[in-house]
């Protein structure tokens, strides 16, 4: 599959801010299970291959790991400040876990785990998510994860956009453009009032 219209434009925003070390964090919005919004802030792990698919990674232990297997469609909203610039990517959420089928993406996130710093690597090795904390002093100095091979609760979790909104915020007017992809795989570019 060819790369999207709106991939180069965000490669080219993310060079742009990349003195600005919260320039790879995104803000993700996925369904509860009672219809309510959720969002968190996620880091952006760059992109599956010569694909159009973020990588993010998750703890299949968190409440994120649920909604997703609930409601598989999520939305990130991305602000880069430096060059003034918003994308919002609306899309399928798939959740490698430790027993996913595709051997392609198992070696993803094998590859993704190993690419981690190890105090990264450490929070996968720490106490149930969202569980009550408890004064144990040693449960978040556990011992260092084999930076080989992933813990079991280590997800590499993507998101493929099918609807990209991209905000240039300079401007008078600002410039807007929605990118839609269609059952064919192709991508169509409208502009769009802000």
């Amino acid at each position: 599959m060819p790369l999207a219209p709106w991939r180069s434009l965000l490669a080219r925003a993310l060079h742009k801010n990349r003195k600005l070390p919260y320039a790879r964090y995104f803000q993700l919005a996925t369904l509860r299970a009672d219809g309510r919004p959720a969002n968190r802030t996620v880091v952006f792990r760059g992109f599956l291959d010569d694909t159009n698919q973020l990588k993010i990674i998750t703890d299949c232990r968190s409440q994120k790991a649920d909604q997703i297997d609930d409601q598989p469609w999520g939305e990130a909203c991305w602000y880069f400040p430096e060059s003034r610039e918003q994308f919002r990517l609306a899309g399928q959420l798939t959740l490698v876990r430790a027993d996913y089928p595709d051997q392609a993406l198992q070696a993803a996130r094998k590859t993704t785990w190993q690419e981690l710093s190890d105090p990264a690597r450490l929070q996968f090795a720490w106490p149930h998510p969202g569980e009550a904390r408890t004064e144990n002093n040693g449960a978040f100095s556990p011992p260092s994860p084999d930076p080989e091979q992933p813990l079991p609760n280590f997800c590499l979790l993507l998101l493929e956009p099918i609807e990209v909104d991209h905000l240039e915020l300079r401007g008078d007017p600002q410039n807007r453009w929605l990118y839609y992809r269609n059952n064919s795989q192709e991508w169509s570019k409208q502009a769009v009032n802000p």
